[in-house]
């Protein structure tokens, strides 16, 4: 059986601290499953769909500092749903592999272990937005809160390009946004809530250390996804 006839496509989300490196890796796995004869799609949370980019611009405006964190919560599973409906669901019944860089594991990071909201009240989002729809494999990027925070600042300082399904959306990085300028506290918690959910579910996590170079932190991410979906 060839990879392109699976009934339905594989899901991976690709999760980590500002400035793991997810960016980085996206492309890089995208062009290592298409040289395998793997139909993809690489997208974003929040994000993904004219909707989600939207709320995604709300999310990060610096403006909106001082969010409520249920608010916050609540728009990122609106976009999350748009997203699901619009873009996941159909490309993974169509037998594409969705390679997506954050999804609901973000959200128990940054809105539960960041900003202390109750887990209980994510699952329950998670279970009304997805239904059953999880990633088969989640591979979280690991580095020192300190590494990441300066990784971060160091991409501000350059301009990036996005791609988005075909299209390359264009953002010019330089001041920080409103999650980026949250204190190193804030993304310890954050860390920790990944290493914590990585830990308690290792058949369907792949922790993988992101302070080696690009290079080698890809070997890692295309030997994981070997061993556990090829």
């Amino acid at each position: 059986m060839t990879h392109n006839e699976f009934s339905r496509g594989r899901f991976l989300a690709v999760e980590g601290v500002d400035g793991a490196g997810k960016s980085t890796q996206m492309p890089r796995i995208e062009q290592w499953l298409r040289r395998r004869g793997i139909r993809t799609l690489a997208t974003r949370e929040p994000g993904g769909t004219p909707l989600g980019e939207s709320l995604r611009a709300v999310l990060l405006d610096p403006r909106f500092a001082g969010m409520s964190p249920v608010a916050e919560l609540l728009v990122m599973f609106a976009a999350r749903a748009e997203h699901l409906a619009k873009v996941i669901a159909p490309a993974l019944e169509d037998g594409v592999w969705v390679l997506s860089e954050r999804f609901t594991d973000a959200t128990f990071a940054y809105q539960g272990g960041g900003r202390d909201l109750d887990a209980g009240t994510i699952e329950a989002l998670e279970s009304t937005v997805q239904g059953g729809v999880r990633p088969d494999l989640v591979l979280v990027l690991d580095v020192s809160v300190e590494a990441g925070l300066w990784r971060a600042e160091r991409r501000r300082r350059r301009t990036s390009v996005f791609p988005h399904g075909s299209a390359a959306v264009r953002t010019e990085c330089g001041a920080a946004d409103r999650f980026e300028r949250e204190n190193p506290e804030f993304f310890r918690r954050v860390r920790e809530t990944y290493l914590e959910r990585a830990r308690e579910r290792p058949e369907r996590y792949a922790l993988i250390d992101a302070s080696a170079d690009e290079t080698t932190v890809t070997e890692r991410l295309i030997g994981e996804i070997s061993k556990r979906l090829m």
